[in-house]
């Protein structure tokens, strides 16, 4: 059986709870890259508060982008809020 893509809105917000885990990474690869497209300069990736390996998981892929300015938990939302540099 063929899944159909997932349109995601483009927000300030994403709620990765929805998403497999072995797509987490991947779809917050590309919401931020559309949201820094759209001129958004801080997101919050809402990946809950758990053990902490959807939190890892998503700060390691962070870690690695030079246009990620900065990011940090925070920890009352169960998400990681993240800084991204303009696109210009």
């Amino acid at each position: 059986m063929h899944e159909e893509p997932v349109e995601i809105p483009i927000t300030d917000v994403l709620d990765l709870h929805p998403f497999r885990a072995d797509d987490v990474r991947d779809v917050a690869l590309e919401y931020l890259t559309a949201a820094r497209a759209r001129g958004f300069r801080q997101v919050r990736l809402i990946h809950g508060r758990g053990i902490g390996m959807q939190r890892a998981n998503v700060q390691a892929m962070l870690r690695t982008l030079p246009w990620v300015q900065d990011f940090w938990d925070d920890a009352s939302l169960g998400a990681t809020v993240v800084v991204l540099r303009s696109a210009d």
